[in-house]
Formats: structure tokens, sequence, C-alpha cells
């Protein structure tokens, strides 16, 4: 039997077992003494020992771990989908008339970017064209000061090309408007729309995989064992299918509003661009027949010019 006891100056006795046959007790005697004194601040050692965490503390490191594992699981699954389906061995849910206006969407901003990049092109090539006929027409220009001879005929070119440069610069302006509002179109407009499309063929593959997960449960037995996975099974499965068609049909939603966008803009920015070009092909011939009346009438007529210095001699 063990007996704790303290005796008259404070010190506590505690008995422990001795060893050996005889079952003896010995009793270790430890001093308790009060000390009121606070210790320095030097002196004071950091208290070490085991760190409690509330309830509070647990939740969301659980929350963390359960999203971790529910992530893994379907990461799982849906690469397992992915490589049935390109080793042609899954099954896959298609719809065909989405599927279609999906493939359109993707060949036509193709195309619109091909586009794009032509009309971007073509404005810098002219653009460089107006520097040159600007820069030309202004050595016109100074040739028919320093050549009387020839002030009227380098006169007449001079004004021709910084005419040409003036509408180029037009034009430029117009095609740069123009692949502004077909760059806002391809990369954020269809851009958006293809945002959509992500994730309704990531949707459409979790719900496969959860379809095909819950067929081969359905096609093993059935018992006490299975049929607590077999019930999960098909709840997430409802839940995938929900997800699915939710975004089907935001998918079809966004196709009709940017089908629908896209004609208005492209309507809108081909007729101005068709103006712009037809402006200044007709300002520019215009121009021309203007200046051809003004060489004809300021030009000398063939025959009538005075006659060298070698018929002279």
């Amino acid at each position: 039997m063990m007996v704790e006891g303290e005796n008259q100056r404070g010190e506590t006795f505690i008995p422990s077992e001795g060893e050996g046959s005889g079952g003896q007790e010995t009793f270790h005697m430890e001093s308790v003494v009060e000390d009121n004194t606070e210790p320095d601040e030097g002196s004071r050692k950091p208290t070490t020992g085991p760190v409690v965490v509330t309830g509070n503390q647990k939740i969301p490191a659980i929350e963390k771990l359960e999203q971790v594992r529910k992530w893994s699981i379907t990461t799982y699954k849906c690469t397992k989908q992915v490589l049935s389906e390109k080793m042609g061995r899954g099954s896959r849910t298609v719809d065909p008339e989405l599927e279609a206006r999906i493939d359109i969407l993707r060949d036509d901003r193709r195309r619109y970017d091909h586009v794009t990049c032509l009309a971007q092109t073509l404005a810098t090539q002219l653009a460089q064209v107006t520097q040159t006929q600007r820069t030309l027409g202004d050595a016109f220009t100074e040739l028919s000061l320093k050549t009387p001879p020839l002030h009227v005929e380098f006169g007449l070119n001079g004004n021709t090309q910084r005419f040409l440069s003036k509408r180029g610069e037009v034009l430029v302006s117009a095609i740069n408007s123009f692949t502004s509002d077909m760059n806002t179109l391809v990369n954020k407009t269809i851009e958006d729309t293809m945002v959509n499309v992500k994730h309704y063929e990531t949707a459409r593959i979790e719900y496969d995989a959860y379809r095909c997960d819950l067929e081969d449960l359905n096609l093993g037995p059935r018992d006490t064992a299975t049929l607590p996975k077999l019930e999960q099974a098909q709840r997430t499965f409802q839940n995938q299918r929900e997800k699915y068609e939710k975004s089907r049909n935001d998918l079809s939603v966004k196709l009709k509003l940017l089908e629908e966008n896209k004609v208005k803009v492209l309507q809108h920015q081909l007729v101005l661009l068709h103006g712009a070009v037809a402006s200044y092909s007709t300002s520019n011939h215009q121009h021309l027949e203007l200046s051809l009346q003004q060489a004809s009438t300021k030009l000398p007529m063939p025959g009538t010019e005075p006659p060298s210095w070698l018929e002279e001699s």
C-alpha cells in the first residue's frame, strides 16, 4: 500500500515500491519550498509542452484535407477517362449539335485571327509606302525649286505623291481601327466563350468518369459492403450530371449571344473598311485625273520645244 505524507517542514513523502523479494516500501522525499520572489526576465525559460489545438482550429485543416482528397479522386478518375477515350476503350457523351457549333467557333476563330494578321500586315506595309511617298514628294518639290526648266514637272509629281501619302494615312487609320476591333472580337469576346467551352469539356469528362464508375459498380456483386459505395456513387453521379447539364446549357446560350454579337461587329467593321478603301481609290483617281488636266495646260505641247544647241549650230 502506497501512502503519501507530509512532515512539519512541508516536505512531501512519496512512497514507492521497493525492489527485491521483501516488497518493502521505501519513501522518497521531495522538498516543496515556496518561493515568493519573481525570477528575473533574463532567467525566465520558455514554457515547453504539448500545444493544445482547439476545435475551431481543427476544422479548416480537416476541410483542406478533405478538399485535397476529393480533388485527387476526381483527377484520377478524369485522367483514367481521358486515357480510355484516347485509346478507344472508353465511351463518351456526345451532343452532336453543340459539338458542331464548337467546331465552327474554333474554325471561325482561326480564320478571323488570320484575317486580322493580314490586315495588320497591310496596314504596316501601307504605312511604309505612305512614308516613302511623303519623302519622295518633298524631294520632287525641292527639285522643282532648284530646277527652273523642270519646275512644272517636278511640282506636279511632288503634289501627287504628297496627296497619295495623305490619303494613305487615312486608309491606314481605317485598317488599324478594323484590326483593333477584330482583335477585341477574337482575343476577348471569342476567347471568353472558349473559356466556357473548356469548362463544358471538363464537366463532360467528369460526368463520363463518374458515369463509367457507376456502371462498373452496377455490374459487380450486391452485398452489404458494396451497397454503401453504390449509393454514394449514385449521388456523386447525379451531382456531376446536374453540373454537366448546367455547363452545357450555359455554353449553348453563350454561343447564341456570341453569334449575334459577332454578326453585328463584323457587319459594321466590314462596311467601314470597304468605305475607306473605296474612298481611298476614288479620291486618288480623281486627283490623278485633275493632275493630268493641269499637266496638259502647263506642260508644253509636243513639237513646241525650243531646238537644241546642236540643231542651232
